[in-house]
Parts: structure tokens; sequence; C-alpha cells
């Protein structure tokens, strides 16, 4: 079981009416997220009020019971059956495809499984393969600061939105957390998902890129630091992407008429696991570091990432010339993207950059982010707000409060 503290708090977890919503509108659901980021305690959640079964099947005794899983499931028939680490049994998705076809024959309706794991390449062609449309994925990201709120932003920023490291005893309990769920990842997970690499020279390429935390992807200097090849490197950065721990930021490709930056920008996804990786343990150490900009900018752009609604893709904008904006959100059914640039300043000034790339794309809206509270105009068409705020603007009407 995961996410458990001995601190009773509660959190706003916007993912539970999606999952609820999912599981009325599918046979199969999927939710995936990085380890310990609490998609145990939601689908625990979920389960409250309705026949349920939770299966762990990182346990030996669970995993006995799927020795004929056939049997097994098909006793459970009218409840909601949940599959913990599902990783660990690929091979019940075939099994599911079965026992789903044969419901539908008889009559029986949607909501039967819940599958939890980690977002790895093997699992989604795994249930690609023998759910389709059958399945629904979601995907439960690390504690952002629209769930969290305004008073623990700053807890937020230094420990990351893994709920065991953001609350954790003291700031030294919760680093000693990340570097156990760090090793853990590159000793345990990793090779248990099938890649042969070794955990040093992960953890070096891990560290690299927090290093350079929101800089443009240079693939050929990291395969020269790690004396490897570019498809070595390529390859590293997919299975972090994969596992959900690495962003890769595309480049907006809109035809403008100017010319555009085209690599990625690639940032570690929680900013706690930046910060362990570069034994940054406490808030002062984090403000006198060089990461810090990029660190406030990586864990402000998961927020919003996460708060936007169902559909939203992400980008930067960056010209040749000097245009540039932090982050473009196409939400759907809009013609036009939010144009939003990220300041941790509490006095936020706005460069000549923003204002060229407002002109070439137009935007609906332009915010900027800002270490502040207020909302106030700080050029025409452009409000600065907070970070907390402005995730509510954008998931206004979907948060749900459950206790982790």
């Amino acid at each position: 079981m995961e996410c458990r503290s001995i601190i009773a708090m509660v959190i706003p977890r916007r993912l539970l009416p999606s999952l609820v919503a999912a599981l009325a509108e599918s046979p199969v659901v999927a939710l995936l997220g990085p380890r310990q980021v609490g998609k145990t305690t939601l689908a625990l959640e979920v389960t409250r009020g309705r026949p349920a079964v939770y299966v762990d099947l990182e346990s030996q005794a669970d995993r006995a019971k799927l020795a004929e899983p056939e049997l097994y499931l098909a006793q459970h028939e009218d409840a909601l059956v949940v599959l913990d680490e599902i990783q660990r049994m690929p091979e019940l998705f075939q099994t599911l495809r079965g026992l789903v076809d044969a419901g539908r024959r008889s009559g029986q309706g949607n909501g039967r499984f819940l599958v939890l794991g980690s977002a790895s390449i093997d699992l989604l062609r795994q249930s690609g393969e023998s759910l389709a449309g059958r399945i629904r994925y979601l995907e439960l990201a690390p504690l952002d600061a629209g769930e969290v709120g305004r008073e623990r932003l700053d807890a937020l920023w230094l420990r990351g939105g893994f709920p065991q490291s953001l609350l954790a005893a003291s700031d030294a309990a919760s680093l000693r957390w990340r570097r156990d769920f760090v090793r853990t990842y590159l000793e345990r997970d990793i090779p248990q998902l099938g890649p042969r690499i070794p955990a040093e020279t992960l953890r070096r390429f891990w560290t690299m890129l927090a290093h350079q935390q929101g800089g443009l992807l240079n693939a050929a200097a990291l395969a020269r630091a790690l004396a490897v090849d570019g498809k070595t490197v390529a390859s590293y950065l997919d299975l972090l992407v994969d596992l959900l721990l690495v962003r890769r930021l595309p480049a907006w490709h809109g035809n403008i008429g100017k010319r555009l930056v085209k690599s990625p920008k690639v940032y570690v996804r929680d900013s706690g696991l930046v910060h362990a990786l570069l034994g940054i343990g406490d808030r002062e150490a984090l403000l006198a570091h060089p990461v810090a900009g990029g660190s406030w900018e990586g864990m402000a752009i998961e927020s919003l990432i996460a708060a936007a609604p169902d559909g939203t893709e992400a980008f930067f904008f960056r010209t040749a010339a000097g245009a540039e904006v932090d982050l473009l959100l196409q939400l759907p059914g809009r013609r036009q993207p939010w144009a939003i640039e990220i300041k941790r300043a509490i006095a936020p000034k706005l460069e000549r950059g923003f204002h060229l790339a407002s002109e070439a794309l137009r935007p609906e809206q332009q915010r900027v982010v800002y270490g502040g509270t207020e909302r106030f105009p700080i050029a025409a068409g452009v409000q600065a707000c907070s970070l907390v705020d402005l995730c509510e603007e954008l998931s206004r009407g979907q948060v749900t409060r459950f206790t982790l």
C-alpha cells in the first residue's frame, strides 16, 4: 500500500471525478503513474460504497490467488476488481479481454476492472493490443500547486509532490525518502520493467537532466558526457519519459511565418526529485543554487498542465529572433492557445520577447505566473496571478476533496 502518512491531511485530488466517470463509461480503466504517487489511495477511495476486491500483484499471496486467473476473477464479476502493480503480470490483459467480452454478451456493464501500474512501454503495449476499445487510460501525477494550496506551495517546491515526501516530518526526512525513491527505481523497478541499463549510468543521465532543468535538449552533448551514442541517449530519455519521471515539452509548430526553435525542452517532472538528484536539502540551499529558477518553472509547468482540462496540449514557444513564451496551453475546442510566462520574482517584469511572441501568436489569454498572491494587470491584455490562482482558473469546477 502506498502513500501512507502519520499526518492526517485533506488534499484535493483533481483526478477523482475523472476516475469515477471513466469507470462508469469503460469496463477497464488503467490508472498509470510513478510509484508512490498515490494510485492505491485514489483507487481505494473509489471503492468506497461499492463491492470491490483489491489484489496487490507484488504480494506473493495475492499472486497465488491468480494461478487460475479466469476462475478467480469470474467469482468477482459483480465487484470492481482493483489489480495493483499490473506490470508484474502483464499476461493478465489477455484474460481481462476475455472476461470483458463474455460480460458484454451476458449484459454486464462498465467499471469491472481498475488496473494500477507504472507507465512503462511494455504495459501500454500489452494493454493496447489486448484491450483496444475496452480500456480508458488516466495519469496520476504527483500533487501539484492547485491541489496542495497556497499555504504549502514552498514545501511543494522544495520537497516535490510525492505525498510521503511532501508530508515528511522534516526536510531531512523528506530528502532521505526521495533519495531512497531514486535508488529503488534505478536498482529494482527499472530492471523489473525490462531495460538492462547500468544503474549508475542512468543515475548520471538523470542528474544531468536535473542540472539542465528546463533547457533545450542537446542529445549530442549528453551522449559525449556519457560516452555513448545518440541513439542510446534517446533510449534513456524515452524510458524516463514513459515512466512519467521526465517531461519532454515540445516546441510550438504552428505556421506563423517565423523561424522557430524545434528542439524540445526537458524537465525532471517532480521538483523534489530535481533537488534530491542535486543534493539540495533545504530552502536556503535551493535559493542559492543555479537550478532554482528552472526548478520553480518546472513545478509551475507540471501544476498548470495537470490543472488544465483533459485533452489540453502543452508547448513552449521560441523563435530564432528571441521571441519566447514559457508555456502555451492549447485547450480543447479553442482556436488560440493560452500564453503563460513564469516568473519566480515577487515583482515580475515582462521581457520584449514575450510581447513579440504574443504579436505572432495572438493568444486567447495571456498570464504571468509569479511568486506573489495578488492578481493585477501587468500589461495590456496580460494579467499577473499566482500559480495557485491560475491552477484554479484552469480547473474550476473539477476539484473534489478526499483524505489521504
